[in-house]
């Protein structure tokens, strides 16, 4: 009986970014562990693999001539959009400035993209909703299994207000950055 009273009041303990940051200060995380700060809880990703890290690359080739001088591809690295909220997304798109003091935040987001092989069901049930009320512009879900991608705009606290699917043989482009317009194919492989 008191036990069950102990565990009754047990709370979670949630971090901020800086204290998520300090263990990786202090040796508790390693760079080489792949995790991520999900509403103060450190989430291990799942591990990368090949279709996943293919589609990666070509993403990231497709997208730097495209985007040119007008922003930043960012691939595989934090963004703070939040006290204890700072994802890994596949691919971040980026305002231009110099991120060398500080990760970019909300307001240096132009479009985030989630590569999913296995984790379809968290990116769209989790980052998501997250991503929008944080007021990420735009987010592309890569679901590599249905072989589709996702473009959800007008983001809310409820989520986003805007969804449009593309299969093979079909292009889609950004509404953020309108000169980014790509063939799912080219994607997918």
């Amino acid at each position: 009986m008191e036990t069950e009273a102990r565990v009754a009041t047990a709370r979670r303990r949630r971090f901020t970014a800086e204290e998520y940051h300090k263990m990786a200060e202090v040796g508790i995380l390693h760079e080489d562990d792949r995790v991520e700060l999900i509403e103060g809880d450190i989430v291990q990703m799942a591990a990368i693999g090949s279709r996943h890290m293919m589609c990666v690359i070509r993403l990231n080739r497709l997208l730097v001539p495209m985007v040119d001088d007008g922003a930043l591809v960012s691939p595989q690295n934090p963004v703070r959009l939040g006290e204890r909220l700072e994802p890994e997304p596949d691919l971040a798109v980026l305002r231009v400035r110099d991120y060398t003091d500080s990760l970019p935040g909300p307001e240096d987001v132009l479009l985030l993209m989630e590569v999913s092989d296995t984790t379809l069901g968290y990116d769209r049930r989790v980052k998501l909703p997250l991503y929008a009320r944080s007021g990420v512009p735009e987010v592309w879900i890569l679901d590599l299994t249905g072989e589709r991608i996702e473009r959800h705009t007008g983001p809310s606290a409820d989520g986003y207000r805007h969804t449009e699917r593309a299969r093979r043989g079909e292009t889609l482009g950004s509404e953020v950055f309108p000169s980014l317009v790509l063939q799912v194919d080219a994607i997918l492989g």
